[in-house]
């Protein structure tokens, strides 16, 4: 078995820094901000390696626009959730936002 990824660790700051933006925007109730951790591989974790930063899932849903259910991606059976794309770019947005005007 060959280690093809390295471990995907958040850097703090970044973490807290992304945390706050949408604990302001969304408030208590969008944030989850304790999941348990995912041990699937992700691309994500060499760009941690170079720069500090954080890699944060936006919700999908339980599956409640589709028939099957919630899963998870790569999955035959998912289906993106098209409704909470205003959501996921305004939090983006409100990020961006956030850091330029902390700069």
């Amino acid at each position: 078995y060959d280690w093809r990824y390295p471990s995907l660790i958040n850097d703090e700051a970044s973490t807290a820094f992304a945390k706050q933006v949408a604990l302001d925007w969304l408030g208590d109730k969008g944030v989850i901000p304790n999941l348990a951790p995912l041990t699937g591989s992700e691309d994500f974790s060499f760009m941690l390696q170079e720069c500090p930063g954080c890699y944060l899932i936006v919700g999908n849903g339980q599956g409640e626009h589709h028939h099957t259910g919630g899963c998870m991606v790569h999955n035959p059976g998912y289906d993106f959730n098209d409704a909470i794309l205003p959501i996921a770019a305004s939090y983006w947005v409100q990020l961006v936002n956030a850091f330029l005007k902390a700069a």
